[in-house]
């Protein structure tokens, strides 16, 4: 059922795109209700206005808190047309009908973001605004509500379409988008007051959100919540899939660890299979496709460097899925969008972010994010042997690729390359005994090479295995009641270790 509108409420913080609005309705010969800003906004475009205040009688309080709440207000947008009470008691109060209400919301986490004080980021809690938006919504039968100026173009093509008098069915979706825009404000505010409280409550809103192709694999649904324009420029190639996001997702978490260094990095399936760091971004890219060139076949690069013309002509060689680089160099561009399909991203912005959720069983596991790269102040030397300055710098390069891969890990590393990796096994020797076959497979001497591990030794097995193979230095968090065991070992061997203390799991 179509609903003509006579009289419309507006009250906005933006007024972005809404001088047409305001003539579409004017050409349909609807009243204005206005407040503050928005009335001289109207005013200014030749309409008469009826104030707030006017319809109330009575005036804006504390500020500006109080304006609207009013049954003047609420009641011309709550009341039911087509029941008679409803249209008794509204000609009794002499309450006229709000058929359209037009609101957004006061800033709130802009001002968050923004820094600003408490005091300020309190008084950008909507008050009004929201009770209007809910009030709408609730009445959709007879009011349509626009919650957001995300939403002008839409309600002008419905005006012009309907000759302002929109259908049911319009009024019932802009009524579910009200109810999107209120219960994401209030899971804002609530996360803002949570993070000093730490109430036991999980509540997460984004807005913005894709349909992918499909999910993990095709016969599954899939979608992205999130802004990824905000991180990504999209440069060539086909719609990132489920699988795409989830290793775009590896690749830029672990080439973050190496701030500072010009660093390369590819993953497949959510795993290392080369990192390198080097002097130019060519050098760190072929040091990382010789530890795995079978893997990296459609694999996931990442750099956090400029890929030049000289990286990219090596790149090109290679087929790969996805490309993610704060920058290119224009011939790099160019050469590189000579496959249609290959997927080039620009890294706009770092990471951010401090939880991380999951679903599990019927509900959802929240925690902290591992936020912690491993330093040379954090090591401990619990050998005889202190690791010299090279074995150092190799084993905290070890450490930062143990961190991103698939519990239980064993890294075999040299200062600035992966030489391999043994991924995501049932035990640790199995782990080890992977990453040794791996090397060898792709003709690496892991003599003087260091060994990194997510989690303790529980027996000195892998030590023992390790110094079977010429590995001379060993990073671990430590903890196991029988650490001296391998402590002893390495001893007897002349090989070093250190403890860090924070164990690196993942899941």
């Amino acid at each position: 059922m179509n609903r003509k509108i006579t009289r419309a409420l507006i009250s906005v913080f933006y007024k972005d795109n809404l001088e047409p609005i305001i003539h579409e309705l004017a050409k349909n010969n609807v009243e204005f209700v206005s407040t503050g800003g928005t009335q001289e906004f109207i005013e200014k475009l030749g309409y008469k206005v009826t104030a707030v205040e006017t319809l109330t009688g009575y005036p804006s309080i504390f500020g500006g808190r109080v304006k609207t709440l009013h049954p003047a207000v609420f009641g011309g947008i709550l009341y039911r047309r087509d029941h008679a009470g409803d249209v008794a008691q509204a000609k009794e109060h002499h309450i006229g009908p709000l058929d359209l209400v037009i609101v957004d919301l006061y800033p709130f986490e802009e001002t968050v973001a923004s820094g600003a004080t408490e005091d300020d980021i309190i008084e950008k809690i909507d008050i009004g605004g929201i009770s209007l938006i809910r009030a709408g919504a609730k009445n959709f039968n007879d009011t349509l509500i626009v919650s957001s100026r995300e939403q002008y173009a839409g309600l002008l093509t419905v005006l012009q379409q309907s000759n302002c008098a929109p259908s049911l069915l319009d009024r019932k979706r802009f009524a579910a988008m009200a109810f999107d825009v209120t219960s994401h404000y209030d899971a804002a505010i609530f996360e803002y007051f949570n993070n000093e409280q730490q109430l036991p409550g999980f509540k997460k809103s984004i807005r913005q959100g894709r349909t992918l192709r499909y999910g993990e694999n095709p016969h599954q649904q899939g979608a992205f919540y999130g802004d990824l324009d905000a991180m990504f420029e999209q440069l060539n190639g086909k719609e990132l899939s489920y699988n795409n996001l989830v290793d775009v997702d590896a690749a830029v978490n672990l080439v973050q660890e190496f701030d500072g260094e010009k660093a390369f990095v590819i993953i497949k399936h959510t795993n290392a299979c080369g990192v390198a760091t080097a002097p130019t971004v060519k050098d760190a890219y072929l040091k990382a496709y010789q530890a795995d060139t079978t893997s990296a076949f459609g694999g996931v690069l990442a750099t956090n460097t400029t890929i030049d013309l000289a990286a990219a002509e090596e790149i090109n060689k290679l087929f790969f899925e996805i490309l993610i680089a704060p920058a290119y160099s224009a011939e790099a561009l160019e050469l590189l969008k000579s496959k249609k399909n290959r997927m080039l991203l620009l890294q706009k912005t770092k990471l951010q972010g401090t939880k991380q959720f999951k679903t599990l069983l019927n509900g959802v596991i929240a925690q902290d994010l591992d936020l912690k790269t491993d330093a040379e102040s954090d090591l401990k030397v619990v050998t005889e042997r202190a690791p010299s300055t090279p074995e150092i710098k190799a084993l905290l390069f070890a450490s930062k690729v143990a961190k991103h891969t698939k519990s239980n890990t064993i890294v075999l590393a040299v200062d600035g390359q992966l030489l391999a990796s043994g991924v995501g096994q049932t035990s640790r020797v199995d782990a080890l005994k992977q990453a040794l076959d791996k090397a060898k497979a792709f003709n690496f001497d892991v003599k003087g090479s260091v060994m990194a591990s997510d989690a303790f030794f529980p027996f000195a097995d892998c030590v023992e295995i390790a110094q079977q193979h010429g590995i001379t230095a060993v990073i671990q968090p430590g903890g196991s009641v029988r650490d001296q065991d391998s402590i002893n070992f390495c001893n007897r061997h002349q090989m070093a270790m250190v403890f860090t203390g924070i164990r690196h799991f993942k899941h």
